[in-house]
């Protein structure tokens, strides 16, 4: 409700109904008191919901009839900071229509200014420092409103009423351009040309946005291209574009009426679009190289429209940081971070409090799926089931995975998850997570009483969990991706969970990854089938050498054999074969696994896809990229009878290596291994007879398997369940962790109150 012009919003509707009494933000909520005629009362709640602003969520309403005590007129009252606190934070929006049209309109006094905003659209989360969500709670403290500003702010009929970040060029915030050393080159609007300038003549420009710096740099320049892939350490993983108009994107690009709905949305995420591959396109090939899909997104800040106009051809827009670090948000932390990187920085002097990242959404099965959920999503909760929670509920904190890092809280029936921290793999991302699990207990003045985590104990995220003082709660990998997918889709057990990914450590210590829990009542699972295991030789050094997991598969298949294989012997030296070999006879560093995301790797690397990775995934996202979705056969497989059942894909991977000897196609090959995985997944759920399945995991990413999959259960009469605002990747683990850990928590009280012993 706060930030979304709500209070603005009762205000003209009790006014029109001749209504008395007063509204109020508060850390609950909003609160509000009318009196009047009970029919004009009950048109009054019913128009409450029916005619609210565009942005606002009604989670709940309640309302009672209490005897008149006279109000004159009506008011909107201070806010109050009293209680707990519960109300939503809204997400940063992008830019509305109304204010777009004021900074290019040259008569209007915001004409190219680059900070405007009002209660439909601007910063929220990005810029909150405690609820309830006021000016003096928020970076715009330090700007004091000029009378102008100040008017609009007390006006309850204008539209920037309480727009807590309102301003304008004579009191908000400003631009400056810096050099490559931090000395100020020039000042707002002069800034922006300049900048504009230097993106034209091919230089790397850094940019201070809404949750955070991006580098920003001509996408047609292929010069400049390269040299910002140099500095920023960034291989071939695909850059994000932005676009002066969604009719520039369809020079490039295939946009269905979904794809542009999202793009033009108030959350305005990246969309992954099919990538027209037009001859004439002056895009840079190594923005995306050996990927079929461009990510898109359109100007979502009064900065960006202003900058997009001007130059008014895409732009590359990554994130402001070096690889596998989280986003730079402060200005001097950018000049020191990116130095070397960016050659001038455009920054301005309103402060971001917490780093949010752009969200990145595909569409699949017809509807859309966050793959990367932050800034228009993030923090906005999920609503679970109250049968999950505690006789007494318990605020959960979970600390989420170590890649792709979420952090959750649970507030109730509520689970706040955070925006997208990443990887946590350097020191500046450890000290970012560490700043998020300590960021939504406070904001919403949470004591926590159990804490959440990996039961892998290496991962960063666990360990720091240890040191934390409430109890904690380990949950295991997958049943966290398969929990989150449940509750995201309200779905209660019974359900068969498919839970596909790269790596989580298993409850036998071995490294799971193609996994089928099957979800029970009283909130614990059984693992009832899973992936015949292999080992992976060189153990984590298999996730960026896919041809290791090759390696693994033939040895499991064809035992001493594959030394004689020629395939196995052009795409490893003798020396190194030789080292390989020490590990995979005697057991050295090379670990069981029944990954579903290394078979995916194996397979790229048997058919000459992909040998070395050089970012997560690669190797899977090109054989899925080079499958022949026209094909429908598949390899064979075989299950075993026993619970868990195993399925063996050792017919599959001969099937393959025939394939391969006799010429066949990278695409009939892909195709038929990707048929073969959906037709497991149907046996499997077939064998153990359970109608709902629920697809989790990072594997669920890919399209060709994720629309397949859900095809071939619907037509056994299968309902099949998936991601759509949480991802399916390792994102989604800290809401997971937090749903299981409430329902241990509500089966451990149980227990105590029967006088039976907590587990």
């Amino acid at each position: 409700m706060q930030g979304v012009g709500f209070r603005p919003f009762v205000y003209r509707l009790a006014t029109e109904l001749e209504l008395n009494g007063w509204v109020s933000n508060s850390g609950q909520g909003v609160f509000i008191e009318v009196e009047g005629g009970r029919d004009s009362l009950q048109g009054f709640l019913l128009r409450l919901e029916k005619d609210k602003p565009p942005r606002a969520v009604v989670q709940s309403l309640e309302s009672s009839f209490l005897d008149a005590i006279g109000h004159r007129g009506f008011e909107i009252r201070e806010s109050e900071n009293r209680g707990d606190k519960t109300a939503l934070i809204l997400p940063d929006i992008a830019t509305c229509a109304d204010c777009l049209g004021e900074i290019l309109d040259p008569a209007n006094r915001r004409f190219h200014y680059p900070f405007t905003n009002c209660t439909n659209c601007g910063p929220r989360f990005s810029i909150i420092k405690a609820l309830p969500y006021d000016r003096t709670n928020t970076s715009m403290k330090r700007f004091t409103m000029c009378l102008e500003c100040e008017r609009e702010y007390h006006d309850p009929l204008d539209r920037r009423f309480h727009a807590q970040p309102n301003a304008c060029p004579k009191c908000g915030p400003k631009l400056q351009l810096w050099d490559g050393y931090g000395a100020m080159v020039s000042e707002c609007d002069e800034a922006l040309l300049r900048a504009i300038g230097a993106v034209r003549e091919g230089k790397i420009l850094a940019l201070k946005g809404l949750g955070g710096f991006q580098l920003i740099v001509d996408a047609r320049n292929k010069g400049a291209v390269k040299l910002l892939r140099e500095r920023k350490h960034r291989e071939e993983k695909p850059f994000a574009l932005m676009y002066p108009s969604l009719e520039a994107v369809r020079i490039d690009c295939k946009v269905s009426s979904l794809e542009e709905r999202l793009l033009l949305s108030p959350e305005s995420p990246i969309v992954l679009l099919s990538a027209l591959r037009n001859p004439e396109s002056a895009i840079a090939a190594s923005i995306a190289p050996g990927n079929p899909n461009f990510g898109v997104m359109l100007p979502y800040t009064p900065l960006h429209h202003l900058l997009m106009r001007e130059l008014n051809f895409p732009v590359v827009a990554t994130s402001g940081n070096l690889s596998d670090e989280p986003i730079c948000i402060d200005q001097c932390e950018a000049l020191e971070r990116l130095r070397g990187v960016a050659d001038l920085f455009l920054v301005h002097n309103r402060p971001i409090v917490r780093g949010v990242d752009d969200s990145i959404v595909r569409v699949m099965c017809e509807r859309e799926i966050v793959l990367r959920r932050a800034r228009g999503y993030a923090p906005l909760p999920i609503h679970i089931k109250s049968e999950i929670r505690n006789p007494q509920p318990a605020i959960v904190l979970a600390v989420g995975a170590h890649l792709k890092n979420t952090v959750a809280l649970k507030i109730d029936n509520n689970i706040f998850v955070s925006q997208h921290i990443g990887d946590l793999e350097t020191k500046q991302a450890y000290a970012a997570f560490g700043r998020a699990v300590a960021d939504l207990p406070r904001l919403y003045d949470a004591k926590v009483e159990i804490v959440a985590c990996d039961m892998h104990p290496e991962y960063l995220s666990t360990k720091f969990a240890s040191q934390l003082t409430p109890t904690k709660i380990p949950v295991q990998h997958h049943w966290a991706h398969i929990a989150a997918c449940m509750a995201e889709n309200e779905i209660e057990a019974p359900a068969l969970g498919v839970a596909w990914d790269g790596t989580g450590y298993g409850l036998d210590g071995s490294i799971w990854g193609g996994e089928f829990l099957l979800a029970v009542k009283d909130g614990s699972f059984e693992r009832v089938a899973h992936l015949r295991q292999f080992r992976l030789p060189g153990g984590d050094k298999a996730v960026k050498e896919p041809r290791r997991s090759a390696l693994g598969v033939l040895h499991e298949v064809l035992g001493e054999n594959v030394w004689n294989e020629d395939l196995i012997r052009s795409i490893f030296s003798s020396d190194e074969l030789s080292v390989l070999r020490k590990m995979l006879e005697k057991n050295l560093n090379a670990p069981a696994t029944s990954s579903a995301g290394r078979l995916f790797d194996a397979v790229s690397a048997l058919i000459g896809l992909r040998q070395r990775a050089s970012f997560e995934g690669q190797a899977a996202m090109e054989l899925e990229f080079n499958a022949d979705v026209d094909l429908r056969d598949a390899y064979p497989f075989t299950l075993t009878e026993k619970i868990p059942v195993v399925i063996d894909w050792e017919p599959a991977t001969r099937g393959a290596l025939g394939d391969i000897r006799n010429g066949g196609s990278r695409g009939a090959i892909s195709a038929k291994f990707h048929n073969m995985l959906v037709q497991s997944i149907v046996a499997v759920a077939r064998r153990i007879g359970e109608p709902t399945v629920v697809l989790s995991g990072g594997c669920f990413q890919n399209r060709l398997l994720l629309e397949r999959a859900v095809e071939q259960l619907r037509e056994e009469n299968l309902r099949p369940y998936w991601h759509q605002r949480i991802p399916p990747n390792d994102g989604g683990i800290a809401l997971g962790q937090t749903v299981a850990a409430a329902m241990i928590g509500n089966e451990n009280a149980r227990k105590k109150q029967e006088g039976g012993v907590v587990g």
